[in-house]
């Protein structure tokens, strides 16, 4: 249940008792908006973030904030299960093999162009979609960098999943910076009452500016799910190239970056979800863990208190170069080697995504049983970083 905090203009509502004093200050910036509807949400992955600690969740009445959805628009994950029950370990280097010829990671786009037909499509003429269409036609299917990954999973009765997390790429980036420098222009001539030093500045949902940014948040959010659904298709394809038989189960998908309009407290509202997903009454979700630790199905509960919603993950504990400086190599390749997951920690740049960097998942899922309930438990067999 949730932990209050009343001494702003809102309260906050938080998932979490051992919230970092910046993610904080960000929610009491948060609560004192003049256009903040009710309260804040704050989720127990919960930290730091620009302007807007991820994990939390803000409703507002008529404007929009950019940086509450922030720059990788339409981020989230996509999870499929399998028919199958066994991998061997060769077998399953061979897929992961595979994967990594057909899917780009990091900074990497595509070759060629893709398939135009499997972009949204453009129903409006705003510019920024527009100018970056062709480039993205390169990034359709790419994983990212970042906390990005693919992972091979086993459930509790033994059936291997396919994991996905990714986002807008570098549309999704372009879009949040015009809008959010368009807000800030704006909020300055109009004298805002917002301090620019919080970074939260807004578009009214009725101006131009304000519908060309939902429009094309909203080109963003489909652009990431395209995104997703490639990548899905050609791990699909890595596993039937190994095991021919396996058949796939509907694909679970939801994001966790993005703002829309919804109804909560007898009022149509905007809800900004940054680093937090919807948990609205019987939806499924998906919360991943850190590299090495279970990853969870969830069912939404509708909790209204929270805007029905629930965390994106396990939350970082350390910044990256934190992590980088501090964690244990070898400690944190143990950890993971014994658990028999074939991994990526290799090298000490790649313990930003250690998971020594993040919080204890367990913890986090047991701080939101009044958000989520827990359907499926995952653990990785193998995981590819971006």
């Amino acid at each position: 249940m949730e932990l209050i905090i009343t001494t702003e203009s809102r309260p906050i509502k938080l998932w979490l008792d051992n919230i970092e004093d910046g993610a904080l200050a960000q929610a009491r910036n948060l609560a004192n908006l003049p256009f903040v509807f009710r309260h804040i949400a704050v989720m127990p992955d919960a930290h730091q973030g620009y302007g807007m600690p991820i994990g939390g969740v803000m409703a507002t009445r008529d404007v929009i904030v950019p940086n509450a959805v922030g720059v990788d628009i339409g981020c989230g994950m996509c999870a499929m299960k399998t028919s199958l029950t066994e991998i061997e370990t060769p077998a399953l280097k061979t897929i992961m093999d595979r994967i990594r010829k057909s899917v780009p990671v990091g900074f990497k786009h595509q070759s060629v162009k893709q398939d135009k037909h499997l972009m949204p499509e453009i129903v409006y003429r705003h510019g920024i979609v527009e100018r970056e269409f062709a480039s993205a036609l390169k990034q359709l299917g790419t994983l990212g960098g970042g906390n990005h990954f693919i992972e091979i999973q086993k459930d509790n009765d033994g059936h291997i999943w396919i994991m996905v997390h990714s986002g807008s790429r570098n549309i999704g980036l372009q879009v949040a910076r015009h809008y959010n420098n368009v807000a800030k222009e704006a909020n300055k001539k109009g004298y805002s009452s917002v301090p620019k030093k919080w970074d939260l500045a807004f578009l009214p949902v009725d101006t131009s500016a304000g519908k060309a940014y939902i429009d094309e948040m909203q080109y963003c959010v489909d652009f990431a799910f395209a995104n997703r659904r490639l990548m899905m298709d050609r791990i699909m394809a890595a596993v039937t190239s190994v095991a021919p038989w396996a058949e796939f189960d509907e694909m679970i998908n939801i994001a966790h970056n993005y703002a829309q309009l919804e109804h909560h407290f007898n009022a149509d509202v905007w809800v900004h979800r940054k680093g937090a997903t919807m948990a609205r009454k019987g939806q499924l979700g998906i919360i991943p863990g850190s590299q090495g630790t279970p990853s969870y199905i969830v069912r939404g509960k509708g909790n209204p208190e929270s805007f029905q919603s629930c965390s994106h993950g396990a939350g970082r504990k350390m910044g990256r170069k934190q992590a980088q400086r501090e964690l244990n190599l070898e400690a944190e390749k143990k950890r993971l080697d014994d658990l028999g997951v074939i991994h990526s920690v290799r090298g000490k740049k790649d313990l930003d995504e250690a998971a020594g960097a993040y919080k204890n998942i367990a913890e986090v899922m047991a701080k939101q049983s009044d958000l989520v309930e827990i359907m499926v438990e995952l653990r990785p067999l193998a995981v590819i970083k971006g």
